[in-house]
């Protein structure tokens, strides 16, 4: 009775443990969700803003450094990750702003003129120090889930439009489905060009070639058999989301599909347009 009773008491005191957390992983959601409804328009952003007022999202951020991400559920998890990676790019871009920069590969202002930005750079996160890069490829991969690496904004116009609100394990499917429709319809991501018989997509499909080849590639139209693997992800992924005309002229198979040069200017509302 004793061991029962000692086991009753260790589950209690565990599921207490966890809905504290599931309180406290909620909290740190509402803020970010304040802080990016504020500074965040179209998926440009206010950094000047955002660094005169940093005090809150600075607090927002330290407050990752030892959060217990394990024991949430998986689509809060997934919400963690995404929101944490975009606060990190924003972190590092406002700890720097105005970035000033030399590199001739990169737009003056870009955050890739940080050195180290995304691959050096680390922060402490879940009780672990990780860069950028480490969130993007060894975390996220764990989720099965392309679509993520098209709603990661990483400071840039050719990156994830970035949503002026938090990512929320209760509405992420909504949210993600979002991204990908997003991306049939944004020129970064997608654009058919009949005029030299072309499709372009975002880079991003190449970077994560493996990850949308396995999501993606086995359900592509029949027409497309002849098309590399991560072509047919590509066309697949974006297919359902497109007109009757675009769609016709998929199923055509007389194109060249080519990957688009990734915009690394920055998403700076204050320089839009330039």
């Amino acid at each position: 009775m004793r061991g029962l009773a000692l086991a009753i008491v260790v589950a209690c005191a565990v599921a207490s443990s966890i809905a504290q957390e599931n309180l406290a992983d909620a909290a740190r959601r509402k803020t970010l969700d304040e802080i990016v409804d504020l500074y965040v328009r179209d998926g440009y952003v206010y950094y000047r803003a955002l660094k005169i007022e940093r005090a809150r999202f600075d607090t927002y951020v330290n407050s990752l450094a030892d959060v217990p991400v394990d024991s949430l559920s998986r689509d809060e998890q997934l919400a963690f990750w995404l929101n944490t990676y975009d606060a990190l790019v924003l972190r590092t871009v406002i700890d720097r702003y105005p970035i000033q920069g030399s590199s001739p590969q990169y737009p003056a202002r870009s955050i890739r003129q940080i050195p180290g930005a995304f691959e050096r750079l680390s922060h402490r996160v879940a009780g672990r120090s990780l860069t950028l890069d480490q969130i993007e490829q060894t975390i996220l991969p764990r989720f099965h889930d392309p679509r993520v690496y098209l709603a990661l904004g990483r400071g840039s116009v050719g990156g994830g439009r970035l949503l002026s609100e938090a990512f929320s394990p209760t509405r992420l499917e909504a949210q993600l489905t979002a991204v990908a429709n997003e991306c049939a319809g944004r020129l970064e991501c997608f654009q058919i060009e009949r005029q030299n018989n072309q499709v372009l997509v975002s880079a991003v499909f190449s970077w994560r070639e493996q990850e949308f080849v396995a999501a993606y590639g086995g359900s592509a139209p029949a027409v497309l058999a002849n098309r590399s693997p991560i072509e047919r992800a590509v066309l697949a992924f974006v297919e359902p989301k497109l007109l009757a005309g675009e769609h016709e002229f998929l199923t055509n198979n007389q194109f060249q599909l080519r990957y688009r040069p990734f915009d690394w200017s920055l998403n700076d509302l204050a320089n839009r347009g330039r």
